[in-house]
């Protein structure tokens, strides 16, 4: 890998692993949906600038809706998941539950999607599901039924991922295709449209909301712009020029070290502890990503009758 595509590998690791952090900062403050909501948004004006900045019109080729239901099951859903796992998990449990996204894809694609599945793929997921198991069961926090519905939050947004890979493939690609950063702005405004009701529904059963928002401190405002625009725009601009330069596989590498700067930030940030649960389950989930990213082998050529071929 090229040093360049290696150093935006590791920012995109760092952004995306401070996601985690930032929520925990957050979340506390102004509630799950309105972070979510707030993300997205920023997240949309961020990529809106960049294209304007670079002077690129954002042309979808009647691929409009389809970039918008896609932000949906890439952003709205998982974000909103994510913020609401924040009320209950350390950073680093997040960002360990994050690296099960391969392993759902390898889920997904098997069910619903026709790919093909190998032993060791199979053998990737048992492994990675040891993973979360060990995380769970010998973690830091206690095992409360909040605790659980965080780590399931989790992994509804992980398998949100793992959809939204071959939904860009069935919607985007075989549509013609599209600049990714233009996809990227239409699915932010998909998750921005999609989320946008919940809100207004929360703030109606919730008149006093805002109020309580004007007495948040600085520093949680400063913490959601850089989850915004920093964390999600600029990120996605980063994992997109990944794809572009070293292709999807080498780019989903990026999910072997969002754990290790979740975990850190949350150690040197927040105080969150580091113990040998991390790395149990983090290392388990780790040779699980190996075994299910790992290229797999070719199909045996059938031998032609009567060819002579053997």
């Amino acid at each position: 890998m090229p040093l360049s595509s290696l150093l935006r590998l590791l920012a995109l690791a760092a952004l995306w692993g401070g996601s985690f952090v930032l929520l925990r900062v957050v979340v506390p403050a102004l509630g799950a949906l309105p972070t979510a909501f707030v993300r997205v948004l920023l997240g949309a004006a961020g990529l809106a600038l960049l294209l304007a900045v670079l002077r690129l019109r954002p042309r979808f080729q009647g691929l409009l809706m389809p970039s918008m239901a896609l932000g949906v099951v890439n952003s709205g859903v998982p974000f909103l998941m994510y913020a609401l796992a924040a009320r209950s998990l350390p950073a680093g449990y997040s960002a360990i539950l994050n690296a099960t996204t391969p392993l759902m894809g390898v889920l997904l694609g098997a069910l619903a999607f026709g790919e093909r599945i190998t032993a060791a793929r199979v053998a990737g997921v048992c492994v990675g599901l040891a993973g979360v198991a060990v995380l769970a069961q010998a973690g830091p926090v206690a095992l409360t039924a909040e605790v659980l519905l965080g780590i399931a939050a989790c992994l509804v947004a992980t398998a949100c991922y793992a959809a939204a890979g071959f939904l860009t493939r069935r919607w985007i690609t075989a549509g013609g295709g599209l600049d990714s950063r233009i996809v990227a702005l239409g699915s932010q405004c998909g998750a921005v449209l999609v989320l946008l009701p919940f809100l207004l529904w929360q703030l109606w059963q919730e008149p006093q909301a805002p109020m309580a928002w004007v007495a948040v401190p600085l520093k949680v405002w400063l913490a959601m712009l850089v989850l915004g625009l920093l964390c999600t725009a600029l990120a996605y601009v980063l994992y997109f020029r990944l794809i572009a330069d070293v292709g999807p596989l080498k780019a989903l590498t990026v999910t072997f070290l969002i754990p290790l700067f979740g975990v850190a930030w949350g150690w040197l940030l927040l105080g969150e502890p580091a113990t040998l649960a991390h790395a149990g389950g983090g290392g388990l989930i780790a040779l699980a990503l190996w075994l299910v990213l790992r290229p797999a082998p070719p199909l045996a050529m059938p031998r032609e009758q009567g060819s002579g071929v053997r």
